[in-house]
């Protein structure tokens, strides 16, 4: 009789911890902010929300992916478009911008921070402009580059330090949180290019993907040093830049095939970011979506 009742006893304990909801599904973070500038925020990509509405912030954003993916309920993004690193302790005037300093969403109980930020600080919407409009006259040749030459790189090398007050500020402001700072997804591809559709020349297609890759190397040295985790979206983005087909691309191109602003990720790409993070924190790999 004894032994009858241990066995029942212990499948009835086997069904009950199959049945159970496991811990690991319980959130690992319970408040996040998320940092940065509009390759986070996500202007023109629906549901644009109102705090305010000068930052462009979409509710399909990555850092809204992350949120929805971890389960945390307790989600600051104050991300807004046109950031650049001074942005963070300072406040950033002007449309797109805020009243306050993105760095006052920090509490000393904020356990979760994710920030992309540089972009701005090199140019990033000014050189996409000057490079198109050199690329009407010489589509095939470097006019951009033969423009900027070195002074690019520099303007990259210039910004790690930068970068590196940045994450230093979170650190002072949050000393307890997971900081994870995100690079930005793929604009061109390695070569060739699709002139006139995205009116960078020819030569000028892997010019600026290296730069690009620059500044995603600077960010995630800058990560390194500073003990925080660096995704790289460049790593999954092959094929989706802006020359990619309509249904493939993450990054529109000049003339948007899907609601996002010119030159900046669209919902997919957004979700692509989020579920990347999301892995990383989980300690696993993403190697596609």
């Amino acid at each position: 009789m004894t032994r009858r009742v241990t066995v029942v006893s212990l499948l009835t304990a086997l069904i009950a911890a199959m049945l159970a909801p496991h811990a690991s599904a319980a959130p690992q973070y319970r408040n996040y902010v998320s940092l940065g500038d509009s390759f986070v925020s996500g202007p023109f990509i629906p549901l644009q929300r109102l705090d305010p509405l000068s930052c462009f912030k979409s509710t399909q954003n990555y850092p809204s992916v992350l949120a929805k993916r971890l389960g945390i309920a307790n989600f600051t993004d104050i991300s807004c478009g046109g950031a650049q690193t001074k942005d963070m302790a300072g406040v950033q005037s002007g449309i797109p911008g805020q009243s306050v300093p993105q760095f006052s969403a920090l509490k000393p109980d904020t356990d979760l921070v994710t920030v992309s930020i540089g972009g701005n600080d090199i140019g990033f919407s000014d050189i996409i402009l000057t490079c198109a409009g050199k690329s009407v006259l010489d589509p095939h040749g470097a006019p951009c580059k033969a423009n900027y030459g070195d002074s690019l790189a520099q303007r990259v090398g210039a910004t790690a330090a930068k970068v590196a007050a940045v994450l230093a500020g979170i650190k002072q402001r949050s000393p307890k949180a997971k900081i994870v700072v995100v690079g930005y997804l793929r604009i061109l591809p390695s070569s060739g290019g699709c002139w006139p559709i995205v009116p960078i020349s020819k030569g000028d297609v892997p010019y600026l993907d290296n730069v690009q890759k620059q500044l995603n190397g600077m960010l995630g040295a800058q990560a390194k040093a500073a003990g925080a985790t660096f995704v790289n979206p460049y790593d999954i983005s092959s094929g989706r830049d802006t020359c990619a087909a309509p249904w493939d691309k993450w990054v529109e191109g000049i003339i948007p095939t899907s609601l996002a602003f010119p030159v900046h990720p669209n919902a997919n790409g957004m979700a692509a970011v989020g579920k990347q993070v999301a892995a990383a924190l989980a300690g696993t790999e993403l190697t596609g979506v």
